[in-house]
């Protein structure tokens, strides 16, 4: 807390926001519990700013997860194919991050198929009149 405002200290959210890497989707975390929402940009953050892994790899990360078929934020993936693209990354370098996330929405098909299949299998075994009062 500062003592002028009693306002908790969020060096990380304020980087993130000036920065212009806020999702506004994170405003009302972060209205109501500003400590909690540090904390948890904090321990999100600390792999970017340890310097591990190389920028480009980075936002190689961050487009797949803003990518993905769980995320969809469309705003995030601009702004980090945008950032790759400054630091070198190729058009087919991005484009296999891509793909490489698409394969998470194949758990449609490998949850759907099958229940499918045994519909129709046990359809073939029902009586049409049954089949019908369904």
């Amino acid at each position: 807390m500062t003592p002028e405002t009693d306002a908790p200290v969020t060096p990380v959210c304020d980087q993130l926001r000036a920065s212009g890497y806020w999702n506004p989707d994170w405003d009302a975390a972060a209205e109501l519990d500003p400590v909690w929402t540090e904390k948890f940009m904090a321990a999100g953050m600390h792999p970017a700013m340890a310097g591990v892994l190389e920028p480009k790899v980075l936002e190689f990360i961050a487009i797949a997860v803003d990518a993905s078929c769980t995320h969809l934020y469309a705003p995030g993936t601009r702004r980090h194919v945008r950032k790759a693209l400054e630091l070198g990354a190729t058009k087919e370098e991005i484009a296999a991050v891509l793909q490489v996330v698409s394969v998470l929405g194949i758990h449609t098909m490998s949850l759907g198929a099958p229940i499918l299949l045994a519909e129709l299998a046990a359809r073939q075994h029902e009586p049409a009149e049954n089949r019908a009062a369904a």
